[in-house]
């Protein structure tokens, strides 16, 4: 069953609230399970504060990280994996060695499209022992209004990784939900916009 590693290179891109509310949208059709590998905790931290026992099951990472997505293939549809903000972490090289896809946020700001370079060469160096492995950027927290939102798809031209079609706006409902334990799904119209956007973000992962 499909692993995706949610990968970043520094830190306040987005990745652990994409992770949540991605692996949350997988959940409704299918069963989905989240692991933490971020020391940071943030998403067993958001699942606590949920409270819900419906919400998408999420598991700290153990030390034989593989072992342990080999484990919970056998129980759920799909995985996602939430990894610290560096390519250099030892839980980074892990995931990248064995899973399906990497989906990398990137904002619209030059110092996360330097630092997603760095990505493109952990997944170029991977793909000699998991030459299956796919990847795509997700345009994270874009502000329409701005120049660089305008020009970031001309720049990521620049690295040779595929982009997704669709961007991730910079919402306040995506902040608000994650501080309540919830996500945008469950925020009624408050939600509808980013519900929306990310539906069509997953229809492109399930293609990838």
């Amino acid at each position: 069953m499909p692993v995706f590693a949610i990968v970043g290179n520094k830190g306040g891109a987005g990745k652990t609230t994409l992770s949540v509310n991605l692996a949350s949208g997988f959940n409704r059709d299918t069963s989905t399970a989240l692991v933490d590998a971020d020391p940071q905790g943030s998403s067993l931290q958001w699942r606590i504060i949920s409270g819900n026992d419906d919400a998408v099951p999420v598991y700290q990472a153990e030390a034989d990280l593989q072992q342990q997505i080999d484990d919970l293939q056998d129980k759920f549809n799909h995985v996602f994996i939430d990894c610290p903000p560096s390519v250099h972490a030892p839980q980074t090289d892990a995931v990248l060695k064995f899973c399906n896809a990497v989906l990398i946020p990137v904002q619209p700001s030059p110092m996360d499209l330097w630092a997603t370079v760095h990505i493109e060469q952990a997944i170029t160096d991977s793909l000699d022992v998991n030459p299956t492995l796919k990847s795509m950027m997700v345009i994270n927290q874009m502000e329409v209004r701005t120049t660089m939102s305008k020009l970031v798809r001309e720049a990521l031209q620049q690295i040779e990784l595929p982009v997704s079609d669709t961007a991730i706006r910079r919402r306040a409902v995506y902040r608000h939900s994650i501080l309540y334990g919830k996500t945008v799904f469950e925020m009624g119209s408050q939600g509808r916009a980013a519900a929306e956007e990310l539906d069509q973000l997953i229809e492109e992962i399930k293609s990838l």
